[in-house]
């Protein structure tokens, strides 16, 4: 039996389409030409190929992440995917060994992914990250408790029309946040702006300041019959939404409620820390739901801490346990950082002891030392603790709305 590890050539692409349309039941569509295929290009991928077949997929997109203020190169896995025969073989991992010795050399620091099954990437060292928050919640129940629906106003735009104003909002929104993709053409295409049938149009919903400048947008489809309710029968899904000031958040959602035959708004891709919950006079209204969200994996440490940003001064020394599949991690890496930059180095010495994947957690914003300290994940005294959460807080809990 040969084995390979390689990239698939062009004439292989169709392979990967047949295997994703397999082992995703259809989900992307099935045969050689679905979504798996068409979407990626043959040096994205690192395959298994046993005698001239394909058994096992991967792909690694080239992403650009944004890290608390500062642009991280991201590998976005996707299309992972085995034929049933060539399971529990071990194909797999010695894809991803490879993968990882590959995006080092990439400059790609870390790694990310929705993952099919936790159980599976949790072995590779990946930590969930963020939370998909999902709202539900007729036009009716739409109200704050303060009474205040912000100022400005928001008009709708054909989504082309808008789309430079739409653009530069996301890129001011997400500067200083952590997890958000750069958003590609392709990723705006599929997270926000492609028309689904079943769905209808895509709109946008513009705000404008009082002084006339965009600094809000909420993207969404609006369809009827979509509701069992005698008078309020019509469904808005909201594709993406984005705000540079609360007033424009406010106005949002009262642009959202003026939909008197709209019986349900479901916003499926909220933040964790999304002010709704806050703001509403009934939150349990919005009947919201938290979802598993990325899976983060920390794929050469030195280069993620160095290239994050920081909000506090300090340094503390991270010592990494042992690691097969990224060995060049298995040090003690001394960070000292401050708002002005980081640097990283070796040291003899260490504060804190974690894996990889409790790295990722902390990295992100998502889990403090102290959380993860006291479930038996980070080994370290408090002075130490307590200097890694002032260097590894976060403005605004991680997220990221863009599958891929």
């Amino acid at each position: 039996m040969s084995i390979e590890i390689r990239p698939l050539t062009a004439g292989e692409m169709g392979q990967l389409g047949e295997l994703g349309g397999y082992v995703y039941g259809g989900s992307f569509g099935d045969g050689p030409d679905n979504v798996v295929a068409t979407a990626n290009l043959p040096d994205w991928t690192l395959c298994a190929v046993v005698d001239g077949k394909l058994a096992c997929s991967f792909t690694a997109i080239p992403f650009t992440m944004r890290a608390n203020g500062s642009a991280v190169a991201l590998a976005g896995v996707s299309t992972v995917g085995t034929q049933p025969e060539h399971r529990r073989q071990g194909l797999l991992r010695r894809i991803q060994t490879q993968a990882f010795a590959d995006m080092r050399d990439r400059g790609q620091s870390l790694a990310a992914l929705w993952a099919s099954q936790a159980a599976i990437y949790q072995r590779y060292g990946y930590a969930m990250t963020t939370v998909l928050r999902s709202y539900q919640v007729d036009t009716t129940d739409i109200g704050f408790h303060d009474g205040d629906w912000g100022s400005g106003h928001v008009e709708r735009l054909p989504v082309v029309d808008a789309f430079d104003v739409i653009k530069s909002t996301y890129i001011r929104f997400v500067k200083n946040r952590i997890c958000y993709l750069h958003r590609s053409k392709a990723l705006w295409l599929q997270n926000a702006m492609e028309e689904i049938e079943e769905q209808g149009p895509v709109h946008a919903g513009v705000h404008f300041d009082e002084g006339g400048n965009g600094d809000g947008y909420v993207i969404y489809t609006l369809r009827a019959n979509k509701v069992d309710h005698a008078t309020r029968g019509q469904e808005i899904i909201v594709r993406d939404m984005a705000w540079l000031s609360m007033d424009s958040y406010r106005s949002m959602w009262e642009w959202l409620k003026r939909h008197d035959l709209v019986g349900r708004v479901s916003y499926r891709t909220a933040a964790i820390d999304d002010p709704a919950v806050e703001l509403f006079a009934e939150p349990r209204l919005l009947h919201s739901v938290d979802h598993e969200g990325l899976w983060l994996r920390v794929v050469d440490a030195e280069r993620a801490l160095k290239d994050r940003a920081y909000s506090n001064d300090g340094e503390v020394t991270i010592g990494l346990t042992d690691d097969s599949l990224t060995p060049w991690n298995n040090r003690t890496i001394k960070l000292e950082a401050s708002t002005e930059g980081a640097h990283v180095s070796s040291s003899e010495s260490t504060d804190l002891t974690m894996s990889a994947k409790a790295l990722a957690s902390l990295y992100s914003g998502f889990r403090s030392a102290r959380q993860l300290r006291a479930w038996g994940l980070v080994k370290g005294g408090d002075d130490a603790v307590d200097t890694a959460d002032r260097l590894f807080a976060t403005s605004h809990a991680p997220h990221c709305p863009d599958h891929f």
